[in-house]
């Protein structure tokens, strides 16, 4: 989770274009990111792909006036609210947008080519129905900000005693990259959003990274099977709570939009 999900870049540029903060052309281009091209298929009215300029203009047009996003698991259906068709291509695509105000998603769908240091990534959207309801299982931002906390509590004393505690060049590397491009003043959400949003979806990716490297970081002091057992049980469940969080802080636009629109 270091690096942001796509739908995450979608839905936090999609509703800074939707609030006024950006242009559709700055949108379309912080979505794209370091992609080579995205393109957004089934899009009603159109007979084939369109670009991402295009299609959020259309989808506003259509009524989607907000984004949520989507980080479903087997056994997880983080984000979703159907039909089945949908949430299908979620799970496949671990992620999805999921249009508020109007009963629409996209789905990514993600093509490389090319050799090592130098990969062309496509990305083809799929825009299909999607159900109007509360999406499952999203925390508010301060029940992901509490979450994370207890989370990273528990799985770091239990990672501690294991002697699994993510370390050696590799980890110190990747932790070094992670502070200089916050160094460098990494926009973490898109202009708009609330400050609790933006430091939950830090702390969120920050565990993330953590979490990754302390599964890829061999069997350190975890020799038997009981222990590596507890390992995967120690880190399943601050994973778990990280998507969530993840999730709260994209959602934090539209939630908002919900709350002012119940006064």
């Amino acid at each position: 989770m270091l690096s942001e999900p796509r739908s995450g870049r979608l839905a936090a540029w999609g509703n800074a274009l939707s609030a006024g903060a950006v242009s559709p052309d700055e949108a379309a281009l912080a979505i794209v990111g370091e992609d080579a091209v995205h393109r957004v298929e089934r899009l009603p009215g159109e007979a084939g792909p369109v670009g991402l300029t295009l299609a959020l203009g259309r989808l506003r047009v259509l009524g989607v006036t907000g984004w949520r996003v989507a980080l479903p698991a087997p056994g997880h259906p983080l984000g979703l609210s159907g039909p089945p068709e949908f949430n299908a291509r979620a799970l496949e695509a671990e992620e999805a947008a999921v249009g508020f105000g109007a009963p629409y998603g996209l789905v990514p769908a993600v093509t490389e080519a090319g050799p090592a240091g130098d990969v062309h990534v496509e990305v083809v959207w799929h825009c299909l129905a999607v159900r109007e309801a509360p999406p499952a299982d999203v925390p508010s931002l301060s029940e992901a900000e509490r979450e994370l906390a207890e989370a990273l509590r528990d799985a770091t004393a239990v990672l501690t005693k294991l002697d699994v505690a993510a370390s050696g060049p590799v980890a110190d590397a990747a932790r070094e990259a992670y502070r200089a491009r916050a160094e460098a003043g990494r926009e973490v959400l898109a202009p708009g959003y609330p400050p609790r949003a933006v430091r939950v979806l830090e702390l969120a990716q920050r565990i993330g990274l953590l979490v990754g490297l302390a599964y890829g970081g061999g069997h350190g002091g975890a020799v038997s099977a009981s222990e590596m057992a507890a390992r995967g049980a120690a880190l399943r469940p601050v994973e778990r709570v990280a998507r969530r969080a993840q999730v709260a802080a994209y959602n934090a636009y539209v939630e908002e939009r919900e709350r002012e629109r119940e006064l």
